[in-house]
């Protein structure tokens, strides 16, 4: 019998990006036919978004006992110091690791676009189709926790449903991707942290990263966001020269020493603190910094 999970995905994946396509064709069309007419509220959102495959398991992955205690372990633990070049730190088993922290929920996941390589390598066409697709979910926390915030991140599973990829000090990856609206779509370009608005075929900047990436102008059409794209990283794709050499290109997964991929994405970076579940050890680590050399 072959395995047609592979496919399964890809097809989820593949219907996500044109679900968010009909969405922004269907919001704009309805803004050009009722701009004389009386405003109207915005609807209220579907508490299982149908433009997320297996929403429920994600929302099942957040609400977990595991997943809880290995935020509550990762915000014990004293964020790393000195370079990335040091050990690793391993987060020790303990057996209450939220007992004596201060409350907290963790929000409902939202979806973590990202420009395709083949946009980037020019050989998508610049349509939002093409050129975005969801390759995680994020979470926050409803409140800091003795002043810190957390990202939880969740990777798709093979088959179907999420899991638990990584937890990262601060929030601002699920604060950007959670603007994302009725008809428009929120991505991020990771090598420089730039935060995008998708509306239709208008690229918009959300942070300072994102405008420094479209030279200073409020908005650009996707094929001209494309150019700027590929003439930053075109050369610096997976399999590429400034890949094998060791630089992140920001598309692939980290590889650890013996080259097997670890489970968290290697996103451009500061030094804030990730923790890594890899080969089933909790790790924390400082975030490398990304290079566009």
């Amino acid at each position: 019998m072959s395995d047609t999970s592979g496919t399964k995905t890809s097809s989820k994946r593949a219907a996500y990006r044109s679900s968010r396509l009909f969405l922004g064709i269907a919001v704009s069309a309805s803004a050009l036919l009722s701009v004389v007419g009386p405003a109207h509220a915005t609807p209220a959102k579907d508490p299982l978004p149908a433009d997320i495959p297996d929403y429920r398991a994600a929302l099942d992955a957040v609400k977990s006992t595991d997943v809880r205690n290995t935020v509550c372990r990762f915000l014990r633990t004293p964020v790393p110091t000195g370079g990335t070049g040091g050990p690793v730190q391993t987060i020790p088993e303990t057996a209450e690791p939220c007992q004596g922290l201060p409350a907290f929920t963790i929000k409902d996941p939202v979806a973590l676009n990202e420009i395709t390589p083949g946009f980037v390598a020019g050989t998508a066409k610049p349509l939002p189709a093409e050129a975005i697709k969801l390759t995680q979910l994020v979470s926050s926390l409803s409140t800091t926790v003795n002043g810190r915030n957390a990202t939880i991140m969740l990777a798709p599973t093979q088959g179907g449903g999420w899991h638990l990829a990584a937890v990262r000090d601060g929030d601002s990856d699920a604060t950007y991707a959670s603007k994302a609206a009725l008809g428009t779509l929120v991505f991020t370009e990771p090598q420089i942290r730039g935060w995008y608005q998708l509306k239709l075929t208008t690229v918009e900047p959300l942070n300072d990263q994102a405008r420094q990436g479209l030279g200073g102008q409020a908005s650009v059409s996707l094929s001209t966001y494309q150019k700027l794209v590929k003439a930053r990283y075109a050369d610096k794709l997976p399999g590429s020269a400034y890949d094998t050499t060791g630089y992140s290109s920001g598309y692939s997964l980290q590889r650890t020493e013996d080259g097997a991929p670890s489970s968290t994405l290697l996103l451009a970076s500061g030094s804030s603190a990730a923790l890594a579940l890899a080969g089933g050890a909790v790790v924390l680590r400082r975030r490398r910094r990304a290079s566009n050399r």
